[in-house]
């Protein structure tokens, strides 16, 4: 089974072949920015799936989104803002998220411990459960280190 999506210019006839119904629904929504075109779009799904999307978006997490080929910073920002509203709507929200993925917690020791995270070469989408759910264990007692060290431990498994 293959859904075929027809892009109609006036120098071609273009066909797109997605094997998930999420996946083609994203790349809709994707050429209706500014900006972004069937080559944009295709680029962004092969680097995030429409769960991370979802994430990505609701997390406003521009460098997940940069890392596609084709997407710079200005272009992150505008589907960032086109798109947040009806991430949480959009198939692929499996998880039901409904809130940002980066809140501050404990005098920003989950901001930190993201950057961190990111810095070593982890996705955002990835880290931020793992940093929420360590955070949480170790509730106001949390230090950076230990946030960081058990965020290591739970990320390499």
């Amino acid at each position: 089974r293959l859904l075929v999506e027809t892009v109609v210019r006036e120098d071609a006839i273009l066909l797109y072949g997605f094997t998930e119904s999420a996946e083609r629904e994203w790349f809709r929504l994707l050429t209706g920015v500014q900006g972004v075109g069937a080559k944009v779009a295709l680029g962004i799904l092969s680097t995030l799936t429409p769960s991370e999307l979802v994430a990505v978006l609701m997390a406003s997490d521009k460098a997940s989104l940069t890392r596609a080929p084709g997407v710079g910073g200005r272009l992150a920002d505008r589907i960032l803002t086109e798109l947040r509203d009806r991430a949480g709507k959009m198939p692929g929200n499996a998880a039901g998220l409904s809130v940002p993925l980066v809140a501050t917690h404990a005098g920003g020791i989950e901001a930190d411990a993201l950057m961190a995270l990111a810095g070593l070469g982890f996705r955002r989408v990835e880290a931020a459960p793992v940093v929420r759910r360590v955070l949480e264990s170790y509730g106001d007692t949390a230090t950076l280190d230990h946030v960081l060290r058990d965020s290591l431990k739970d990320l390499a498994k």
